[in-house]
């Protein structure tokens, strides 16, 4: 019980010296440093905007992808490239050509999928199950895996390693 107290007591002349040293801070006011001097340009006109990714940066990053090889050129196949793969996974019958049966194919699949109860039409809950499921962006760390080990670390073995 005295522990209680005692503590109670400690935490209440703890609080009152924080007040009293917070209302002494408040009291002496302290003059903030002058701004830099490009902030004190920008401030005059508004407040600071943060950077926008210009239309160049945005187009280089996109040319870049697009420049399989790396030549500082795109030849028509590098353009043509991910339209050409598109199509042949359109193209089930390798022919050169779609027809509309190949084009709603892969549409005509997913509503079956997607009609569990198969009454030929989706209610709100089978409609919800044909939205595009895009995949994770992986994780930008190149972290190596932990190292498992079949023992469990001890202070003993972590001594005998080192």
């Amino acid at each position: 019980m005295w522990r209680y107290l005692g503590g109670a007591a400690s935490m209440l002349v703890l609080m009152g010296i924080g007040f009293f040293l917070v209302r002494e801070m408040a009291a002496s006011q302290v003059p903030l440093p002058p701004a830099p001097a490009e902030a004190a340009g920008a401030s005059a006109g508004g407040p600071l905007k943060a950077p926008a990714a210009d239309e160049a940066t945005k187009e280089e990053k996109r040319f870049n992808r697009t420049d399989k090889d790396k030549n500082g050129a795109i030849a028509k196949a590098e353009f043509l490239f991910t339209r050409q793969r598109a199509f042949a996974r359109l193209d089930t019958n390798g022919d050169g050509t779609i027809s509309f049966d190949e084009y709603a194919a892969k549409t005509s699949e997913k509503f079956a999928k997607a009609d569990g109860d198969k009454s030929g039409v989706l209610d709100r809950r089978e409609f919800a199950t044909t939205r595009v499921i895009r995949k994770a962006k992986p994780a930008r760390a190149d972290c190596p895996p932990p190292e498992k080990s079949s023992q469990p670390a001890t202070s003993e073995s972590e001594d005998a390693e080192a």
